[in-house]
């Protein structure tokens, strides 16, 4: 295999790559050794039929899909070592020459990660927060603890309202014809959540179990299924059950139940010192945040449009992931909330941004200071991270390949430049005079 690198505009790079003929010919070997048994000639046994017989009749090119695949696959990634760029995106494959007896060469257009050019990132000013909890934040928290400990019971005397939970069967119709996805059995809908679409939910609302309902909602212009885009639709609700929550009284007794203090008064002391804690990291978070944007502010970089597509594609399949845990695919998803895959995307390109010019950042930061993540380092996440999967550290240690122990580094060495910086920040009150903010700027 040879790799032939050229630098494009915007910090994207072209990789040749091309590998010999003998391997191509391995290849078409193999997919036929594969698909043979499904191949079937007349005058032959299925599975039996010559390579160069299919051939004939199919043209040379039938196996050289599975062939080029294969050879991608294995291919590529050794001619990213070769290469030696440090490459940030998803490739975008080309095959360029497939042809028995010659090499096979296809291409990979890749974004390169960029050269940053820090601002000023030793004595930052950030904003002083107070971590005070007042007596209503601590109401607030107890009222929550309150919900969270709540029953959930079947309402019989009275109609659905804003914040039940009814149970339901639906099936959507347009044109009076049922529309695929459309359909759900024994769903819990929260009224008031606005996780259906349109109006769907609001015209649940004072309707009592036992109910059929006929529900008239329209789908969005730029609804994900263009048949159904800007389209009226009807559909034939079944509510099954409404349910509501009942909250404890707040006493000594509810104390008791959830948790180790035996009075409601030792209760709230505790809940207090957590807000505390919690406020305290939230705050320490936001100067972070605060501070590394006020470095991104100022440094310079050109991000490639192919590395902020592929951290959208990344917080994509994330978000994926979340919902299936939630008992919805992500086709289900963008049916009943009328999102699309791009808007979603679209929705997303903020916060990739943001994610790439952090990292980039740091990442230079901690070259500029020489920072290092030692074998001590590591040895230390290893450990907590062995005991909060309840397992000994040589065993996850074993089971974690190269590029699991290289992200764990890189993270290291990110969480060593972010508290680089933080050690050397200034804080400022929140009010702030002309002098001040012109300071700011100045940054």
């Amino acid at each position: 295999m040879s790799v032939q690198v050229e630098n494009l505009e915007k910090n994207m790079a072209k990789l040749t790559i091309e590998v010999p003929a003998e391997e191509l010919e391995k290849e078409i070997e193999a997919a036929y050794q594969k698909e043979k048994h499904k191949i079937s000639i007349p005058g032959f046994r299925k599975g039996k039929v010559p390579r160069v017989m299919i051939e004939k009749m199919y043209g040379p090119e039938i196996f050289f899909e599975d062939a080029a695949n294969r050879l991608m696959q294995t291919n590529y990634p050794a001619a990213v070592d070769e290469s030696g760029i440090d490459i940030v995106s998803r490739p975008n494959v080309e095959v360029v020459q497939i042809e028995k007896g010659k090499p096979f060469i296809f291409t990979a257009e890749v974004a390169v990660k960029p050269e940053v050019t820090l601002g000023k990132y030793k004595g930052v000013t950030v904003t002083k927060i107070d971590t005070a909890v007042t007596d209503s934040e601590v109401d607030e928290k107890l009222e929550e603890e309150r919900k969270n400990n709540a029953r959930i019971v079947t309402v019989e005397d009275r109609p659905s309202q804003e914040g039940d939970t009814v149970v339901i069967d639906y099936e959507g119709f347009t044109d009076g014809k049922a529309f695929e996805g459309g359909k759900g059995e024994n769903h819990s809908l929260v009224l008031g959540s606005h996780s259906f679409i349109d109006t769907f939910e609001d015209q649940l609302v004072g309707k009592n179990a036992g109910d059929d309902v006929e529900v008239h909602v329209t789908f969005p212009e730029d609804y994900h299924a263009k048949e159904l885009a800007g389209s009226p639709a009807v559909f034939q609700v079944k509510i099954h059950e409404i349910k509501t929550q009942e909250l404890p009284e707040l006493d000594d007794e509810f104390a008791q139940d959830v948790s180790e203090f035996n009075t409601l008064a030792e209760y709230r002391e505790d809940v207090k010192k957590r807000l505390e804690e919690q406020k305290e990291n939230e705050a320490k978070r936001t100067k972070e945040d605060e501070a590394v944007q006020k470095i991104i502010d100022k440094s310079k970089m050109e991000l490639p449009e192919a590395m902020i597509d592929t951290q959208c594609e990344v917080m994509l399949e994330d978000f994926a992931q979340r919902i299936a845990q939630s008992g919805l695919s992500m086709e289900q998803y963008l049916q009943l909330s009328g999102m699309t895959v791009d808007k979603l995307k679209e929705q997303m390109r903020p916060e990739a941004i943001s994610r790439i010019q952090s990292s980039l950042v740091l990442e230079q930061v901690a070259k500029e200071e020489n920072l290092e993540v030692t074998d001590e380092d590591m040895d230390g996440e290893l450990a907590k991270m062995a005991e909060a999967y309840g397992m000994e550290k040589d065993k996850l240690e074993a089971y974690m390949g190269e590029s699991e122990k290289n992200s764990m580094k890189r993270e290291l060495l990110i969480t060593k430049a972010v508290d680089f910086i933080m050690e050397n920040v200034k804080e400022r009150a929140k009010s702030k005079t002309k002098k001040d903010s012109d300071a700011d700027a100045e940054e």
